[in-house]
């Protein structure tokens, strides 16, 4: 009679290859790389939206919170935790990697740069949101 123990052991012996994970954080993420964690269900991450409010409101990430590059540092040390993984994007590539040094310099130590951002991320097939959603999708 074989215990609980034997099969666990047996059924890791029969997988030829590692079980998937989603993506690591890094410093430069591609689109597809959040695309992937947020599939997988990772729930321990934050995308944060630098760019004004009006463009926030009218296209944004789904689940991204708002946090004007004015104001990031302020809005970030109030609400976000400096160990979580942080996903910034603005309204271009250059916004985006100043967003992610002012979090950086700020004591944040998991901060990737989304790269594209809202045009990169539709390019993946990712989920907006927004008064111009509808008419995009």
């Amino acid at each position: 009679m074989s215990t609980l123990r034997d099969n666990i052991q047996g059924a890791k012996d029969a997988l030829t290859t590692p079980l998937p994970t989603p993506p690591a954080l890094t410093a430069i993420a591609a689109p597809q790389d959040l695309k992937a964690r947020l599939e997988w269900g990772e729930p321990a991450l934050t995308i944060v939206d630098v760019r004004d409010r009006e463009t926030y409101n009218r296209k944004r990430i789904t689940g991204a919170i708002p946090m004007p590059i004015e104001c990031l540092v302020e809005q970030a040390k109030a609400s976000l935790e400096a160990v979580r993984d942080i996903y910034v994007y603005g309204a271009d590539d250059a916004q985006t990697k100043e967003a992610a040094e002012l979090l950086r310099q700020a004591g944040f130590v998991h901060v990737a740069e989304l790269q594209g951002g809202v045009e990169g991320w539709t390019a993946v097939g990712g989920s907006i949101n927004g008064v111009d959603s509808v008419s995009t999708r």
